[in-house]
């Protein structure tokens, strides 16, 4: 379980899907499981398609907070190890 120390961040908004989640599953690809992994996204196709392939890859997503002007913070729990 996440301890809540951010082991990783990662800013994708300036970015549009697909590679909001490419870029966001490779970083979870170099992460070992139960890190942490902070990613910093707007609203609207970002913040509905990060979390769910997140999700499907088999990542924890523990916080999803609004800082305000369609930007969010997603706290990702990497599930799998890689090594």
């Amino acid at each position: 379980m996440a301890t809540g120390t951010i082991h990783e961040v990662l800013d994708i908004r300036q970015d549009t899907c697909p590679i909001t989640f490419v870029k966001t599953k490779l970083k979870l690809e170099q992460m070992q499981a139960g890190e942490v992994l902070e990613v910093l996204l707007t609203g609207g196709e970002p913040l509905q398609n990060v979390p769910r392939s997140v999700k499907a890859e088999g990542h924890r997503i523990f916080k999803v907070e609004n800082l305000g002007d369609n930007q969010y913070r997603l706290l990702i729990e990497c599930g799998i190890s890689r090594e």
